[in-house]
């Protein structure tokens, strides 16, 4: 294969500032279409080349692609100062009318690229550029107040914003000391370097501890972080999804984007929520017929961090095809681009092998999976039967959201309680207390977090630590008989009351296997004082009882013979999200000595009917690979 590369082409932008961006050509002559990624992680950068969760540059040349690397603004080799999402719309735009105005393009232009590369793509969509003509965002968010800085519930993300911030922080740092190196003077001193060596001994010591990282109030006070990152200041300063949030939510002006999208993400992803929602939103109301007829879905049992997208977690192992690879991510980007970006209507129809003699270009036509044709537009990895399936659509056809209602005498704490699930309505009212104590929150285990500090890790963690403790309520069904599929989005409504004026609830569905692992499945938390708006808070009547209802997002999974379904329900999961300080005062400047106790119950009965509400499947064949540990594994 011959390419030919140029690096760091500065490219224009309206201001006048010229962002640095490689361009990779295929030989001849062309033009050729352009695929475009912009990233704040170094265009230059090996991994973005070698991410197995990204297509592969060299079979995107190879297939006859001009393939566009970008430093954003503010980062590695591009002027400016890194303001997340505050110029992704503009300079986005501004980058793909240069692409369609060079010679070797032919004016057709597609976007690709995960995490912060898929905010960059959504916020270039909206602002309808001719040009592009498709986008693939990986493990990404259309709305980043619901993912991955706060939550759909309204409380911060702190896992997310300080990791990812001081990543980001110490990277704008480095530059300032480069550049003061560089210089000659000294930047802004020797008392300015000096307190900027400092400030990154601070950051680098919070991502070697956790503790050091997030167990310090109040939560504002993150002098070294705020100061090299000032964006994350603003985070924590807009804590309502107001127009900080609203004028950077693709999600909300979904009418706008006119292309199709290609979707992945990982059942254990900071962003899956939203992955999810951002394909359903694009179904249904996407500005143009192609927008809403060409979006695709594809999820696996993975994670966001590196190398946890092999579908094998140290508590739980999903088998030799639940890997990313299996997945062939670049055959799906290529089947998806050759279809929107080249306009080949036949590219992903469902064609066997050699159906095609391939294209009037010379290029090789590829053979679609059925998960990329009309007909089966989702493809997911089903957790339990541990396989691949093609689906039409999501939510998938046929789905049945089915309540399990919350039954017991009032003692459910703990798995070891008398907490259960039922199908109908319990004859009788009670009520479960527990004590949240903010000083002493549950642990986050597993799940989605991103997991990039030493002793964390993401994904299906088995929780017995934290139902072993009092301030977890485990309502459970007996152990099941028959297999059940549950695939789809995942409710939890909850009659509650408070001690306090405001307080969090949090509900997580965990899959108990015969051997007692109690496998985390998916969760999510609400903040009393956003239940009815993430705009406009409201405290509650200490005592007075509140219907809740919380998003515990998407999973796919088949509950098999002799394993239990289980619901946890607590007020804490740290440092996954933050510790709501019990006060209603906000919850960022809140210090040590402003934490109060939270006295909160859970009423269930014929009165209060708080449920599960799970999303039934019937689907043949549930029937599971062999399942292992990693430890078996590994044996």
């Amino acid at each position: 294969m011959t390419f030919t590369v140029e690096v760091d082409v500065p490219v224009p932008m309206r201001d006048g500032i010229a962002l640095a961006t490689n361009v990779w050509r295929p030989a001849g002559p062309g033009p050729f279409p352009a695929l475009l990624v912009r990233t704040p992680y170094g265009k230059d950068d090996a991994g973005l080349y070698g991410n197995p969760k990204l297509p592969d540059v060299f079979a995107l040349v190879a297939a006859g692609y001009a393939v566009v690397a970008q430093d954003v603004r503010g980062t590695s080799r591009s002027p400016g100062t890194f303001v997340p999402h505050a110029h992704e719309g503009r300079d986005g735009a501004d980058t793909l009318a240069w692409l369609a105005a060079q010679p070797w393009c032919d004016g057709a232009v597609g976007m690709w690229g995960g995490s912060y590369m898929g905010f960059a793509q959504w916020e270039a969509a909206v602002r309808e550029v001719p040009a592009l003509r498709a986008i693939a965002p990986v493990m990404t968010s259309a709305d980043p107040y619901a993912a991955p800085w706060y939550s759909t519930g309204g409380a911060l993300s702190q896992d997310a914003v300080l990791t990812w911030g001081t990543l980001s922080a110490l990277r704008n740092l480095h530059r300032t000391l480069a550049d003061a190196k560089g210089d000659g003077e000294g930047g802004g001193g020797v008392d300015d370097g000096n307190a900027d060596v400092a400030d990154a001994g601070r950051l680098m010591a919070g991502l070697s501890d956790p503790g050091l990282l997030h167990d310090s109030l109040p939560l504002a006070d993150r002098a070294a972080l705020t100061r090299h990152l000032p964006w994350a200041g603003q985070v924590l300063g807009h804590p309502q999804r107001d127009a900080f949030w609203q004028e950077i939510a693709a999600i909300d002006r979904c009418a706008d984007i006119t292309v199709p999208a290609l979707h992945i993400g990982g059942w254990y992803d900071v962003f899956i929520r939203e992955t999810v929602r951002s394909y359903t939103m694009m179904r249904r109301h996407g500005g143009s017929a192609a927008a809403r007829d060409g979006q695709r879905l594809i999820i696996g049992p993975w994670s966001h961090a590196d190398g946890t997208d092999l579908g094998t977690f140290p508590d739980r192992s999903f088998g030799l095809d639940a890997g990313i690879k299996a997945a062939d991510v670049t055959a799906a980007h290529l089947r998806f681009f050759d279809r929107w970006v080249r306009g080949r209507p036949d590219a992903s129809d469902g064609a066997p092998d050699g159906a095609s003699d391939g294209a009037s270009d010379g290029t090789p036509d590829r053979a679609p999976d059925r998960a990329s044709d009309d007909t089966h537009r989702v493809r997911i990895f089903v957790m339990g039967a541990d396989r691949w399936r093609d689906e039409a659509d999501w939510p998938l056809p046929g789905t049945r959201h089915t309540p399990f209602f919350l039954d017991g005498a009032g003692r459910a704490n703990t798995a070891a309680g008398d907490g259960l699930l039922r199908r109908d309505v319990p004859a009788a009212e009670a009520a479960d207390t527990f004590r949240y104590d903010p000083r002493h929150p549950v642990p986050s285990l597993g799940g989605t977090v991103l997991a990039a500090l030493p002793g964390a890790y993401p994904g299906p963690a088995d929780q017995a630590e934290a139902e072993a403790r009092d301030d977890v309520l485990c309502f459970s069904t007996a152990v099941l008989e028959r297999p059940i599929e549950v695939t789809g989005h995942v409710g939890l409504v909850l009659h509650v009351s408070s001690s306090a004026p405001d307080t969090d609830f949090t509900g997580k569905l965990v899959d108990v296997h015969p051997d007692g692992r109690a496998i985390l499945l998916c969760e999510g938390i609400q903040r009393a004082r956003h239940r009815g708006s993430l705009t406009e808070p409201e405290l509650m009547e200490p005592g007075t009882v509140y219907e809740l209802s919380i998003d515990l997002g998407v999973t796919s999974n088949v509950f098999l013979p002799g394993h239990r379904i289980l619901l946890e329900v607590s007020s804490s999961c740290f440092p996954r999200y933050d510790r709501n300080t019990n006060t209603g005062a906000t919850i960022a400047t809140d210090g040590p000595d402003d934490l109060v106790v939270a006295v909160n119950q859970v009423h269930h009965g014929p009165g209060h009917p708080s449920r599960l509400v799970l999303p039934l499947i019937d689907r043949p064949d549930p029937a599971p690979l062999t399942e292992t540990t990693e430890a078996e594994a590994d044996a």
